[in-house]
């Protein structure tokens, strides 16, 4: 799961996205759009702190510096008027030099100054032309468009060369909501002898015909839906199509109900290999601490090292402790270190630059679970355990490319550590990331935020001490060195751990640059992390600490799943799974309370008419890898009894992460007809600026999230069903980021069924 940040509703609107309209009752609301006039140049006005310029086609001002919040300097146009359900297109050309902050407003022009739409961008030389369609919420007499330009340390120039608003536009572009077919259906591939629904959105509570059809337009099978009524986690009046009798391999098939197409489809054994592929790759292209090149991240993915200390990035290559001040409000003591550490590398953990050791604990245990669960159930015959499966640069070095990536963060994860001789001695620094949150979108390289520390915690200790400890046992026959060092790494960060087992990442109010990850029950780390000792070492000491543990016998399975604040499901399944010398009575109950949470979760899929296994009540923050980490479980049980069920059951639920679902859209980045693609990232982010690449193909979006904890997705889907909490668009970030270990888990499937057939 991504962090929760306050102060990001701001940052995180930054999507300024072109739709296009052929309406021809557009109507002009500003005099000069191009200022080709300058007659018309007084009726701009701008605060005493900004020196207004004019020559033909621009609009300038020198900006002061010094200011605190945006409104503290502000250019502005007056006399405008916006009629309630009305829709408008904001159209801007701007720049600066040598670059600040710009949130440009159309709004009531007087209190509460009502916003009805925006646009935020962090400007610099090059020009920018940014478009925002909006439809007016509230009919405001007096408006103004104003463009706040505070929160700069110097001054800086800022130009306008355009400015439109028009009327009269009509909206286009889809959105995710705006399915294209009432049927939902897996858009990428169902197995040919595995289950094959789909979810047809329909009031009418009669049965209906429905066709399947091959790519020729023959029809091959048909029937009649099975009406379910209404469905609370969607909203919605649904029926149910099952056309599991067909098992023809194809592409191209689509389901016809009364003249309505389904998008089309493949029935496949094979489908899931490049899924794997490109899940895998994700984690290449979000290094830090090394060039990224296009020849392995694809074109337009390439980009220098990010945080290594050039300028105008301060990097992270010799990093220190949060001031008094931030330690004083966020920890509620005075602390900090008189050291500097070496922290370069790693990944970065989501849409931003900030690198979590709890989120980068799990997210490289999942990876190296893709790896172990090959190794232990394929009998080496995956390419999940190959050297060449991704595209990095370790390719063809001999060791397994999955090894290689994950071996990027372990090493990241290992610097994290207090020196010796310091206060919290052999524990982890919790998190590294700017002292402010940057203005995107930016390529990491150009991030010119100070970088700092953050007090250690135990989350983050024991997250160190399993991620090493597992792959300590994966790295023996490659790198006997290594992985001794990564043992002897997770031995002491558990002892650290067991010395200071209270020191907890607090919460705070996401104002210092980075999400706080808190987390004050550390028991269920204890656990996993002793697990992974124990199933690497065999020593019983680290058995008796994970049987000393409230989770040893406990429930650990939840109907939401479980992520890098509930770890114990991830100790079970790997006591459950990997080789030991646990005892055998010992070995039973751990794999028996694994196949009691599938048949738990089976019994919530049949329940749901899209066919997923989540709780269908509430959906979380990141609910697609919390619906994922469902699957897992059961796809574990699969792998202990061989029972087909699970193997059935994994495969249906994952229709839902590919379009069966109640918006009709495949949350995999390049997976399907209608999938998503403008998640918020500051690097990936070409639906913000076209110049940024676009959001890498095989990215997860977080999925549905009735938490709403952003400003636009509050604004948007106030009011929406569970299943219908999401948004494709990177203001969104509570419903559409991505994140390492959200990617993690979607390898981890998708391994899975690529080595299932």
């Amino acid at each position: 799961m991504t962090h929760f940040r306050a102060m990001m509703g701001l940052l995180a609107l930054l999507a300024a996205h072109a739709m296009p309209s052929t309406s021809a009752a557009a109507r002009e609301l500003l005099p000069d759009p191009a200022f080709a006039n300058s007659a018309f140049v007084g009726e701009w006005w701008a605060t005493q702190n900004i020196q207004l310029e004019y020559q033909a086609g621009a609009l300038c001002g020198l900006v002061a510096g010094g200011t605190a919040q945006p409104w503290d300097a502000i250019v502005g146009f007056n006399g405008l008027s916006l009629a309630q359900g009305e829709s408008y297109r904001l159209s801007i050309t701007v720049s600066g030099d040598p670059g600040g902050p710009m949130r440009a407003v159309a709004q009531k022009a007087a209190e509460p100054w009502t916003v009805e739409g925006e646009i935020v961008r962090g400007l610099g030389p090059r020009q920018q032309t940014l478009t925002e369609d909006f439809t007016a919420a509230e009919t405001h007499a007096e408006a103004q468009l104003v463009f706040q330009l505070g929160g700069a340390d110097k001054p800086w120039r800022f130009c306008l060369n355009s400015a439109s608003l028009q009327t009269g536009q009509e909206q286009l572009a889809k959105t995710a909501s705006d399915a294209t077919s009432a049927i939902r259906v897996n858009q990428l591939a169902y197995f040919p002898g595995g289950p094959k629904h789909a979810t047809l959105v329909r009031s009418d509570p009669t049965r209906v015909p429905w066709q399947l059809l091959s790519a020729s337009g023959q029809t091959v099978l048909s029937g009649t839906s099975k009406p379910q009524g209404y469905n609370a986690s969607s909203g919605l009046d649904v029926h149910v199509i099952d056309f599991g009798g067909y098992r023809e391999i194809g592409d191209g098939y689509r389901l016809v109900v009364e003249g309505d197409t389904s998008p089309p489809f493949s029935i496949s054994d094979t489908a899931y290999g490049d899924l794997r592929a490109d899940a895998l790759s994700y984690f290449y292209k979000v290094r830090s601490g090394i060039e990224i090149k296009e020849e392995f991240a694809g074109k337009g993915y390439g980009h220098p090292a990010g945080h290594l200390g050039k300028a105008p990035n301060r990097g992270d290559t010799s990093v220190g402790c949060v001031d008094s001040r931030t330690a004083r409000k966020v920890y509620g003591e005075d602390w900090g270190c008189g050291y500097k550490l070496n922290v370069a590398g790693g990944w970065y953990d989501a849409g931003d630059f900030g690198k979590y050791v709890v989120n980068g604990g799990i997210a490289t245990a999942q990876l190296l679970g893709v790896y172990e669960r090959a190794l232990n159930h394929n009998r080496r015959s995956s390419p999940a355990v190959g050297d060449g499966l991704v595209r990095i640069p370790e390719a063809g070095n001999g060791i397994p490319d999955i090894l290689d990536e994950a071996r990027w963060e372990l090493d990241f994860l290992m610097s994290m550590v207090v020196p010796e001789g310091e206060p919290y001695a052999g524990m982890a620094h919790h998190k590294v990331h700017g002292d402010r949150w940057p203005s995107g979108p930016i390529l990491p390289n150009l991030d010119p935020e100070l970088r700092v520390l953050h007090r250690p915690s135990t989350a983050a200790t024991l997250n160190l001490a399993a991620a090493a400890a597992q792959g300590a046992r994966l790295f023996a026959r490659y790198d006997p060195a290594y992985s001794d060092k990564l043992l002897s790494a997770a031995v002491s960060a558990y002892q650290a751990a067991e010395a200071n087992p209270a020191v907890y990442a607090p919460y705070s109010d996401g104002t210092i640059g980075g999400g706080d990850y808190q987390d004050d029950d550390v028991s269920d780390e204890f656990y996993w992390a002793a697990s992974e000792l124990y199933l690497s070492t065999g020593d019983q000491v680290w058995l008796d600490r994970a049987k000393a543990s409230p989770h040893w016998s406990g429930p650990v399975f939840q109907p939401n799943g479980f992520d890098w604040r509930s770890v114990a499901a991830l100790g079970r399944l790997q006591l459950a799974t990997v080789p030991s010398k646990l005892p055998k009575r010992d070995l039973k109950a751990v794999q028996v309370s694994v196949r009691e949470a599938a048949e738990t979760y089976l019994d919530d899929q049949r329940k749901e008419a899209f066919g997923y296994m989540y709780n269908t009540e509430r959906f979380g923050w990141g609910s697609n890898q919390s619906l994922i980490q469902n699957m897992i479980v059961v796809a574990t049980a699969y792998d202990i009894t061989g029972d087909k069920r699970y193997l059935q059951a994994v495969r249906e639920s994952m229709d839902y992460i590919l379009g069966r679902n109640a918006l009709g859209i495949s949350y995999v980045t390049g997976y399907g007809t209608t999938y998503a693609q403008r998640q918020f990232s500051y690097m990936f982010a070409a639906a913000t600026d076209p110049s940024y690449p676009a959001v890498p193909k095989g990215a997860l979006a977080g999925g549905p999230n009735s938490g709403l904890a952003d400003d636009y997705a509050i604004g948007k889907l106030e009011g929406c069903a569970p299943q219908a909490c999401y948004i494709d668009d990177p203001r969104s970030f509570s419903t559409n980021e991505i994140a390492i270990n959200w990617n993690a888990p979607l390898s981890w499937i998708a391994s899975f069924l690529a080595d299932t057939p």
